[in-house]
């Protein structure tokens, strides 16, 4: 029996690269449950005054709902075998840049996942990464190597 993986995908919510590691992890037959913070924005954003009451002020409507997403997060993050952190072209992900860190300090694999733009910026992130990304296809292929330990028949034929 092979022991499945849990792998937390961290970052950007604006395009489909979540669904492009699911799909490619799915046809691959990997033994991975893919976890996630909530992808909604809104509810993302409104949970915490949702459930706890409304804010007059912006800055503790959004700390409520922060502090809130932090159980999830912090308890996916712990429980992972291996973090995918996705900076995308539109916005700024600081909270990517967070789970990178909190993944780095305890000790947990993970994976950037961005554009070459972001190179210079994510240096720091990049340089405590066990390995940098541009598709998310790369993401499917590093778990399958990791998982299986075979080399990419694409890829090893494309080298000889």
């Amino acid at each position: 029996m092979t022991a499945t993986w849990t792998v937390y995908l961290s970052g950007e919510i604006h395009s489909d690269w979540r669904e492009r590691i699911h799909a490619g992890v799915k046809a691959a037959g990997l033994p991975v449950e893919l976890v996630s913070p909530v992808t909604v924005h809104e509810d993302s954003d409104d949970c915490g005054v949702a459930i706890f009451g409304a804010e007059a002020d912006k800055f503790w409507h959004d700390r409520k709902g922060a502090q809130l997403n932090a159980i999830r997060t912090q308890n996916l993050l712990k429980s992972a075998d291996i973090v995918v952190v996705r900076f995308g072209e539109k916005y700024k992900q600081w909270n990517a840049a967070f789970d990178a860190g909190y993944a780095a300090a305890m000790g947990i694999s993970y994976i950037t996942l961005h554009p070459t733009e972001h190179d210079h910026a994510l240096k720091e992130v990049d340089g405590a990464a066990n390995a940098v990304a541009r598709e998310p296809e790369q993401v499917v292929a590093a778990l399958a190597y990791v998982i299986n330990g075979v080399m990419p028949q694409a890829r090893a034929d494309a080298a000889e």
